[in-house]
């Protein structure tokens, strides 16, 4: 019987058009999202114009969460079945996660020089999110040092696979650090807007311009990751012996 599922980081054609499929749906969604947060959401009653920063701020914060979630998930699902496709997934998805939170500190600086004056405060939650991406930074330069001093291919040996599992595992213990900061110390930055105790109000136009935007991040990413996957894989067919890693268990 002919499965119907597709395994979205084979080398196959059926898995690239799958693929592409799903860039043009976050094609599409991005520039709904532009659309709603640039014109449709009207601006804040405080912060004018500079609010509209939001709409990338948060969903790069919000995707980097969830990227090193991946981490986390593929670190483990390695450990217990040391299955070297899911490291390649955890390398892939840190790599993301590095990039968006360093996209969220960026904005931010922007954001808080224009509401607060200042490019950067000591506050809890941007001193947080800057060790998260320490952390994933290290979790990632680990990779490299490990490979480079074993001549291990990084994504296709156990010896860069398991100590890069067990960092991106306990680099996680961050991610509720930063997200809860600004509930747990006293902070210059706004309260949590959705995962908050006390849901603050919000308008309904912010509000689905704020969805639509971390629907994009999200498959954008999503895209980003599948990418980087099936390249590791190209480069490790053309480069690494079979004799490297185990056979592969199929995702999807």
């Amino acid at each position: 019987m002919r499965s119907s599922t597709v395994d979205l980081v084979a080398d196959t054609a059926r898995a690239a058009a799958a693929r592409r499929t799903a860039a043009w749906l976050a094609g599409g969604l991005s520039a709904a999202a532009v659309v709603a947060g640039g014109w449709l959401a009207p601006p804040d009653a405080v912060q004018g114009q500079a609010q509209r920063l939001m709409y990338l701020h948060v969903p790069a914060a919000w995707v980097a969460y969830a990227a090193f979630a991946v981490v986390l998930a593929a670190g483990g699902a390695y450990l217990i079945g040391r299955d070297l496709r899911w490291d390649r997934i955890a390398r892939a998805a840190a790599e993301v996660g590095v990039v968006l939170t360093a996209v969220a500190i960026g904005t931010g600086s922007i954001w808080g020089h224009l509401v607060w004056g200042t490019w950067w405060a000591w506050d809890p939650r941007l001193v947080s999110t800057a060790l998260l991406l320490l952390a994933y930074a290290g979790y990632l330069a680990l990779r490299r040092a490990v490979s480079e001093r074993t001549g291990a291919p990084d994504g296709g040996d156990h010896r860069v696979a398991r100590p890069a599992a067990v960092v991106g595992v306990g680099g996680f213990l961050l991610v509720p650090v930063v997200h809860f900061s600004v509930i747990w110390w006293r902070s210059l930055h706004q309260q949590a807007t959705v995962l908050a105790p006390q849901r603050p109000p919000i308008d309904a136009r912010m509000g689905v311009a704020l969805l639509l935007a971390v629907a994009a991040a999200t498959l954008v990413a999503f895209c980003v990751v599948l990418h980087r996957v099936v390249r590791l894989e190209r480069r490790l067919t053309a480069d690494v012996s079979p004799v490297a890693e185990r056979p592969l268990a199929r995702i999807g």
